[in-house]
């Protein structure tokens, strides 16, 4: 094993100690002693209510925005910062960071986490201070560079640019906010940091109740983007001055705590900008497509990240600490077993959203957006893409999980790697199939890169002989497909009725289409779950 290795693997098993002292201090009752459909779920808690009011949010803009020029334009100004924002919030830097936190307390208490949490403030401070001057004066260079096709469009090309310019603090503000965030989780307070994003939400709909005060509802729109970020960072810093932890800009000491950050944060930061790769691709080809191909994948990307949110996202910082934990105790089985139990749960719980979206896409779309001046030939659009998108679905939420049989045991790089070769599988089919589906190729490429970083994690660590299917996982998978076939056969059988009788109300009659299949969905698979659980004989609650 290389120096750097083993000091990272120190590293890390230093941190679990700090971690399970921290547990033992304040209380806190061990993972093993819930269960982990628990521990998800918890995990999970606000980052449901952030969905739900992200879903809230992009109906308002829908219905107010339209379908039209200012949709997509406010739809590119809104994805731009958040290329390079989820670099940094799709857990790498939490990954650096919470460590070398740790680290630093344990070896200099409050002073040394101080110096470390000030030391990285003010670089990412200078750093996002020179990004943001130079992307404001050069933001028509950013954006022929991102999105080539729109320099045919000249008046969308000159809106986007200043809905970018009003967007792009919102960089800035929010990488203030990772930190914070990491920070008040390497402390064991949660709550502030997962709440945060709510603020993103409830800042964009009182912009866009407020849009007669603007320019153009797409200019309210992409204020209140801005405006959230003020938001989330007074919210975090206000945490953190309570948890006597707020970071204040100090000239950094490169120490070995500062630079032992900054080792973990390169694999981490490469492997996260791998899907971020892809994602520019689909913003540079879809400016080819002509107008609504930028909208249309918006539009299907927001619905199909709820899942992936909510269960994947949860799922995987669970089993994260958990496999830690016990890779640190020496107990490689109860990793595994571990692992089983929450791709299990991941699959159960996912599973709905993939029949759903890939059998009933135009109609979910239509009846959440096809409000006010946003049409339906719109929604169908986006549905299309959903369906895609949907194919991928059930790599997307293990992935986490399998990521974390090797961060578990210190290992950044494996996933990186691996990261970097499904957008080499990626990138290229992006290329191939959206001449022939347009932005439903992009979907499909996307899928396939998805199922080349599961597969490819998982039989690097089953071949390890740390990931291996156990008897209960494979009970849980059979009884998940037969549990989803049911719910197929449901939703093939139902809907055409349900079409013809709702067809005969005044009003709502997609909302009422869709409340009755998902009522109907809901008691096919739960009930199916349940009598597969018991003829197959595992408890769903272990």
């Amino acid at each position: 094993m290389r120096g750097s290795d083993r000091n990272e693997t120190a590293d890390a098993r230093l941190s679990l100690a700090v971690d399970a002292k921290r547990t033992v201090l304040v209380g806190d009752r061990p993972s093993t002693r819930g269960t982990m459909l628990k521990q998800i779920l918890g995990v999970g808690g606000w980052t449901v209510v952030s969905r739900v009011t992200g879903l809230i949010r992009d109906i308002v803009i829908a219905a107010v925005l339209g379908s039209g020029v200012m949709y997509e334009a406010f739809a590119y100004a809104f994805r731009l910062p958040n290329h390079f924002r989820a670099i940094f919030g799709e857990g790498a830097f939490n990954a650096a960071y919470v460590p070398s936190f740790a680290k630093a307390e344990a070896e200099g208490g409050k002073a040394a986490t101080h110096q470390l949490a000030d030391g990285v403030f003010t670089l990412l401070l200078g750093t996002q201070v020179i990004i943001l001057v130079l992307a404001s004066i050069y933001m028509p260079t950013l954006v022929s560079l991102i999105a080539p096709g729109l320099s045919e469009h000249p008046e969308e090309f000159a809106l986007v640019v200043t809905l970018t310019r009003i967007t792009f603090p919102y960089l800035l503000l929010i990488t203030l906010v990772t930190q914070h965030t990491a920070t008040l989780n390497a402390l064991h307070r949660f709550g502030v940091g997962a709440a945060a994003p709510i603020l993103l939400n409830v800042s964009l709909v009182a912009c866009v109740a407020l849009s007669f005060l603007f320019p153009s509802a797409a200019h309210a729109a992409a204020f209140g983007v801005t405006f959230s970020g003020v938001l989330q960072l007074i919210a975090l810093m206000v945490a953190t001055k309570r948890a006597n932890a707020l970071a204040m800009p100090r000239r950094p000491i490169f120490d070995d705590r500062l630079k032992g950050f900054f080792r973990r944060l390169g694999p981490a930061t490469i492997g996260t900008a791998g899907p971020q790769i892809a994602i520019l691709a689909d913003t540079g080809l879809s400016s080819f497509l002509g107008q609504g191909a930028m909208a249309s994948i918006y539009n299907a990307d927001r619905l199909y990240q709820l899942p992936i949110g909510v269960i994947g996202i949860a799922a995987g910082t669970v089993l994260l600490s958990e496999v830690s934990r016990r890779v640190a105790q020496g107990d490689i089985e109860g990793a595994i077993h571990a692992q089983n139990r929450a791709m299990g749960w991941t699959l159960m719980l996912a599973a709905p959203f993939v029949v759903a979206f890939v059998l009933i896409p135009d109609l979910i779309l239509a009846a959440l957006l096809a409000h006010g001046r946003f049409h339906f030939e719109a929604a169908q659009a986006a549905g299309a893409v959903l369906a895609a998108y949907a194919i991928g679905l059930p790599a997307v939420v293990l992935i986490r999980s399998a990521v974390s049989s090797f961060q578990g045991r210190g290992d950044t790089k494996t996933p990186m790697l691996v990261s970097l070769a499904a957008v080499a599988v990626n990138v290229p089919l992006k290329f191939l199939l959206t001449p022939y589906f347009g932005a439903s190729g992009l979907a499909l490429a996307t899928s396939a890169g998805a199922w080349t970083n599961f597969l490819t994690l998982y039989l690097l660590a089953h071949r390890q002989g740390v990931s291996r299917a156990d008897h209960v996982f494979t009970k849980t998978l059979a009884v998940v497909l037969a549990a989803s076939a049911a719910l197929a056969a449901a939703i093939f059988i139902c809907n055409p009725f349900l079409d013809a009788f709702t067809a005969k109300l005044p009003h709502l009659q997609r909302e009422t289409r869709l409340a009755a299949l998902i009522l109907v969905g809901a008691i096919v698979y739960s009930g199916v779950l349940v009598a597969g659980a018991r003829a197959t004989g595992f408890s769903l609650r272990r």
